[in-house]
């Protein structure tokens, strides 16, 4: 049966209807459905936090109407005393909009640092492997505009490229994972009024308020910056047209790509040729550094320094064999070999 004759035949459940006819609510959710505009089943993550089950609720009314089979995960990273009981409670109002979610917990090792970098880490690997599990390959985050801002600012700090400064945006592709963020333009005021109209609830998570991480002193920078005159919504703007410029980057380098590199499958290794080491630096830098982060499996791209010395060194060298990012990579001659760490 298509999906076009399922959802004839599917109606939404009339509580989350009567929260969804709203008309505030109702134009969030229009461009959630605009933006997202999949037909495949995916897995939304859910910590229990506004942004999250605002997302879980606009979630539910799309696979109702998509007639989508959607994972509902909550992760348990055992990081606070208090994150188990916690797990349960979202799982138990996620019921309200008849959700069933399910709980991962995480049982490796307890680890120090810096507790929200762990935080993180432990809940990709976790959403990663039960969607594996589950044959989806889109995961759905809430990250939302404040986001935005905060990593725009954040990466300002680190001295980041334009890639960098972008570096959030509404699709990032792990590996075979494809991670979504619907609501990345959306503001987190108008979240929490969608977790509040369909659970009266969220979870306040006390590292958000924790001035030690950097994430949380940025926070508060911005709203000492807005009232003192800084537009939320021109500095939106100026990301997006910064993304609109990056996307003419992605082109060569997609052309550098195809042109100047050979993957084999049996040998799981890149082949790259010296005509790509001749192109502007930014198209080798953002080159390699998709390689690297692919072959080597990681979320996070290697940082610039480390590339850059490496490139540095493939272009003065004849010869030569280093690891990073979790890849062996090898000069000989003109060709360079690359290859996931075994």
């Amino acid at each position: 049966m298509s999906h076009k004759n399922l959802n004839a035949k599917i109606k939404i459940p009339k509580k989350l209807k009567e929260i969804l006819s709203q008309n505030k609510i109702s134009q969030i959710y229009k461009r959630f459905e605009k933006n997202l505009n999949i037909e495949q089943n995916f897995a939304v993550a859910v910590s229990g936090g506004p942004d999250s089950l605002a997302l879980s609720f606009l979630s539910k009314i799309y696979s109702v109407k998509k007639g989508l089979d959607v994972k509902f995960f909550i992760v348990d990273h055992k990081i606070r005393p208090e994150s188990s009981r916690e797990a349960r409670l979202v799982k138990k109002y996620l019921t309200k909009i008849g959700v069933k979610a399910q709980i991962l917990i995480w049982k490796g090792k307890k680890t120090s640092g810096n507790l929200q970098s762990i935080a993180r880490k432990k809940r990709y690997n976790l959403l990663f492997d039960s969607c594996h599990r589950n044959n989806i390959y889109n995961i759905l985050l809430g990250h939302q505009s404040e986001d935005l801002l905060e990593n725009f600012f954040i990466r300002i700090l680190r001295g980041s490229g334009l890639k960098g400064l972008i570096s959030l945006d509404t699709e990032t592709k792990v590996d075979k994972m494809n991670l979504l963020r619907p609501l990345l333009y959306e503001r987190k005021d108008d979240l929490i009024l969608i977790s509040k109209k369909a659970f009266n609830f969220y979870i306040k998570d006390p590292l958000n308020e924790d001035e030690k991480y950097q994430r949380i002193r940025i926070r508060k920078l911005l709203v000492e910056l807005q009232k003192n005159g800084l537009d939320k919504k021109k500095f939106l703007n100026t990301i997006k047209n910064l993304k609109f410029s990056d996307s003419v980057i992605k082109y060569y380098i997609n052309k550098n790509l195809k042109e100047n590199t050979f993957y084999s499958a049996s040998k799981n290794e890149y082949l790259v040729n010296k005509e790509f080491f001749q192109q502007p630096y930014e198209v080798i830098f953002r080159s390699f550094s998709d390689i690297i982060k692919n072959m080597g499996k990681k979320y996070y791209p290697v940082r610039g320094k480390k590339l850059d010395n490496l490139i540095v060194e493939i272009q003065n060298k004849k010869h030569l064999k280093v690891t990073l990012g979790g890849c062996i990579v090898k000069k000989h001659n003109d060709t360079v070999i690359i290859n996931g760490e075994i």
